[in-house]
Parts: structure tokens; sequence; C-alpha cells
């Protein structure tokens, strides 16, 4: 695993990491709001908001053995110990929003 502290070197995990992701964008407010990198955040993208993965890069996001691809285009979470927080729509392509959060595997 990579240390947080590398991110500004551009690394990426050797490995996939497992956790709890959320979904946002949708009747929270953040949707067509500015994320980290300047765009505006468009909740049905397939975007993802991860602490310090390289803004940009596309990552495999896995749930009960469906996959998606998407793109690090924002930071976070910053709540509950989660891995990722995926847009409102990437989500809806894994499982139900209404969950709030599913276990993932990313890659």
């Amino acid at each position: 695993m990579i240390l947080p502290g590398l991110a500004f070197l551009g690394a990426q995990p050797a490995e996939a990491s497992c956790g709890q992701a959320s979904h946002y964008g949708v009747g929270d407010g953040y949707g067509g709001q500015i994320t980290a990198n300047g765009e505006r955040m468009n909740p049905y993208a397939m975007t993802a908001a991860h602490p310090y993965l390289r803004l940009g890069s596309y990552v495999s996001v896995t749930h009960k053995g469906r996959t998606i691809r998407v793109r690090i285009n924002d930071r976070g979470p910053y709540y509950g110990g989660r891995i990722l927080d995926l847009s409102y729509g990437a989500f809806a392509a894994l499982a139900s929003p209404s969950r709030g959060t599913i276990n993932v595997c990313i890659a």
C-alpha cells in the first residue's frame, strides 16, 4: 500500500484496496460545484473523489462482481473512514443509491 505522503510523486497503489464507498452530487449541494481539478462536479459522470490518487487517473471499482472505471477528479471522502466517494451516476452503475454506502475494491 502506498503512503499518503507520497501522493506528490504521483504514485499509485500497486495492489487493490477495499473498503466503503459513498456517493455525492445529488441532493447534497455538491452537484455543479468546482472539484479539486477545477471542473464542475457532474453528478452523472463516471468520476470519483479520492484522498491522494493523482487527479485525472482512472481506477477500476468493483462491487459484488460488477466493475466500472472512474476518473479521479476530486478529493475526499472526509467522513467515516471511507476510501472513495463516487459520483451519483457511478454509484448507481454499481448499486442502488438509496443504499448510501457499499463495499468496494479499487485497483
